[in-house]
């Protein structure tokens, strides 16, 4: 398909920063390998690129293990024991039922979401994406409701604010001692390679304040709805649009 297209792809090559060259219209790409210059660049690396760590997560000693979510692959690698789940969205909730057969699980909820079925997922995951531009929904969470995870064992707990070696604090004031955290704490976009002209002044959805600059994929710089399938596309188009325009 690569080739068909007239793609020539390079693997394993980190960029580092972008920046325009003198006062033309010509960018300068800089990458770990060398810089590149070219008149288009697109940002299309994802809106959860990095997984999101707490600051309090740096005080954490705890017995068994600290992870995110990401790392995360199969019950065995947690070891037995109380285990604190923090983070109430699908992730959290889908651990949190995994390991109760195996653990002793709290899950830490700092926003409590609507239940849906497993089966309505297509049309309710979609609960954040108003093309009107109204504030995003929160998006529900599927499969097991926060009840049915208390009557699998699982204690639902407030969030947490504070950690102190081998204790958290939750929002309410109390206090708990895990074996071992799983941070299902959501992610970061991959856009901190990208200068301050990319967030100033943009004129719309998917442009940036550096001519020949464009991100896909990424709500902040487009719309709501930008990181699934339909809103990337939206901003492909638009993109796509815009070089093929340029002077």
């Amino acid at each position: 398909m690569q080739h068909t297209l007239g793609v020539d792809p390079f693997w394993g090559l980190r960029v580092v920063g972008v920046e325009r060259v003198g006062h033309g219209s010509v960018l300068q790409l800089q990458t770990a390998e060398g810089d590149v210059q070219t008149r288009n660049v697109v940002c299309a690396t994802g809106a959860a690129t990095h997984p999101r760590i707490p600051a309090w997560a740096q005080q954490l000693r705890v017995p068994g293990v600290v992870l995110h979510s990401a790392h995360y692959q199969f019950p065995r690698q947690v070891p037995t024991g109380r285990v604190l789940i923090v983070g109430g969205g699908n992730s959290g909730v889908q651990l949190a039922r995994e390991l109760s057969t195996s653990h002793e699980v709290t899950l830490a909820v700092r926003t409590r979401r609507p239940h849906r079925p497993a089966r309505t997922f297509p049309v309710h995951a979609r609960a954040g994406s108003s093309w009107l531009g109204r504030p995003p929904a929160v998006q529900p969470v599927f499969g097991d409701s926060y009840h049915a995870l208390r009557h699998a064992g699982v204690a639902v707990a407030p969030a947490v604010t504070g950690a102190d070696g081998g204790q958290v604090t939750f929002a309410d004031g109390s206090t708990f001692a895990p074996d071992s955290v799983i941070l299902a704490t959501g992610y970061d976009p991959g856009e901190d390679w990208l200068p301050a002209e990319a967030t100033a002044a943009r004129s719309r959805p998917a442009m940036t304040g550096l001519p020949g600059l464009f991100v896909a994929g990424i709500p902040a710089h487009s719309r709501p709805g930008a990181d699934t399938l339909a809103g990337v596309s939206r901003d492909a188009a638009v993109i796509a649009r815009t070089i093929a325009d340029r002077p």
